[in-house]
C-alpha cells in the first residue's frame, strides 16, 4: 500500500509539473486513465483525455506563464488531496474579465482519484470570490475607453 502511496504522489507531482506547468499534453497517456472525469472550479466538466486537453488550452491562453504549486497533501487508499497555489498573468479573457496583462494568484485545493496509476478523477475547487476581487481590482485601475465602458464583464464566465 506504501508503494502505490507513493507512486499515486509522483503522478500529482508530474501531472501538475509536465501538463500543467510545462504544458506538454504528449504526458496525459502517461498520468490520465482513457476514462479520466475533470470537474473545476470554473464550472468546467468533461470526460476524456480530450475534453481536458482542450480545457488546458483555454486555461494556457487566458493566463500565461499559468503555474500550480503543491503547497501541502496527503494520500490514502486511492485518492490524494492537494492544497494548491495557482498563478498566471491574464493575457486573454478570463472569467468574463478583458485581458489585464497583470498577474493573479489563488488557493485551491484538488482531489485526485486512482485508477491503479493513472489518474480516473481529477475535482477542483479554487477560491473564486478571491480572484474575481483581484480581476474586479485590476478592471477598477485600468483606463477604460468608451467601448470598453460599455460591457458588462460579468456576461461571460463561471457557470
Amino acid at each position: 500500500m506504501e508503494i502505490q502511496v507513493k507512486i499515486q504522489k509522483e503522478q500529482v507531482r508530474r501531472f501538475y509539473e509536465v501538463l500543467w506547468n510545462g504544458y506538454d499534453k504528449t504526458a496525459m497517456p502517461a498520468l490520465l486513465h482513457p476514462d479520466f472525469e475533470f470537474r473545476g472550479s470554473l464550472g468546467q466538466e468533461t470526460r476524456g483525455r480530450a475534453g481536458f486537453a482542450d480545457y488546458l488550452d483555454t486555461l494556457h491562453k487566458a493566463l500565461g506563464d499559468y503555474r500550480c504549486a503543491i503547497e501541502d497533501w496527503v494520500a490514502e487508499g486511492d485518492k490524494v488531496f492537494a492544497k494548491m497555489r495557482f498563478s498566471g498573468i491574464h493575457r486573454d479573457r478570463f472569467m468574463g474579465y478583458a485581458p489585464t496583462q497583470k498577474p493573479l494568484c489563488w488557493i485551491g485545493c484538488a482531489l485526485f482519484t486512482f485508477a491503479r496509476d493513472r489518474i480516473s478523477k481529477f475535482w477542483v475547487l479554487g477560491d473564486l470570490k478571491n480572484l474575481e476581487a483581484q480581476l474586479e481590482a485590476q478592471r477598477d485601475r485600468a483606463p477604460q475607453d468608451k467601448q470598453a465602458s460599455s460591457v458588462n464583464p460579468r456576461v461571460e464566465g463561471v457557470k
